[in-house]
């Protein structure tokens, strides 16, 4: 018995970002390695590269992310 199933049809309502089609899908047609989601509505799905970009951006100017410089960096 398989412990986790595949599962072929998606849920009404559940919505992802194919990026291997670039677009919008109902359910999970594509691979998990080749979607985003999934979004609440299709408008959400429809901005998920904008909304990745913005989360990339604020993530590489967060401080948390980025070691201090230590002493040894100073020379």
């Amino acid at each position: 018995m398989a412990l986790f199933k595949k599962r072929t049809v998606g849920k009404p309502g559940e919505w992802y970002y194919c990026l291997e089609h670039k677009k919008v899908e109902e359910g999970p047609d594509c691979p998990g390695k080749d979607r985003f989601g999934p979004y609440a509505s299709r408008g959400e799905a429809e901005h998920a590269m904008e909304t990745a970009r913005e989360r990339n951006l604020q993530w590489e100017n967060d401080p948390k992310w980025h070691d201090a410089p230590t002493s040894a960096d100073d020379d």
